[in-house]
């Protein structure tokens, strides 16, 4: 039986052969995936690593008009088409 802690489904478990040929349960706490932009989906830029361990942890966004949300490209194809509508 595993300690207490480990039976949790809170963290992953991955297999793993030792030098020994024997198969162990190895157990890890599990990651949450990047932030990604809201409009083409891709990996944002200039936030906080990939492994961002809990949600409670604050992610410090971009300082720009729809930092953490949208990415560079899309921002500036978006305020492109703002501009050529308004004039």
């Amino acid at each position: 039986m595993v300690r207490p802690a480990y039976r949790s489904r809170s963290l992953r478990r991955i297999k793993v052969r030792t030098p020994g040929g024997e198969l162990k349960t190895h157990y890890e706490k599990r990651f949450r995936n990047p932030p990604r932009c809201a409009i083409c989906g891709r990996v944002l830029q200039g936030m906080d690593e990939k492994r961002i361990k809990t949600d409670h942890e604050p992610i410090r966004a971009v300082s720009r008009p729809y930092g953490g949300y949208v990415c560079h490209d899309c921002l500036r194809k978006g305020l492109k088409i703002a501009v050529r509508l308004r004039s």
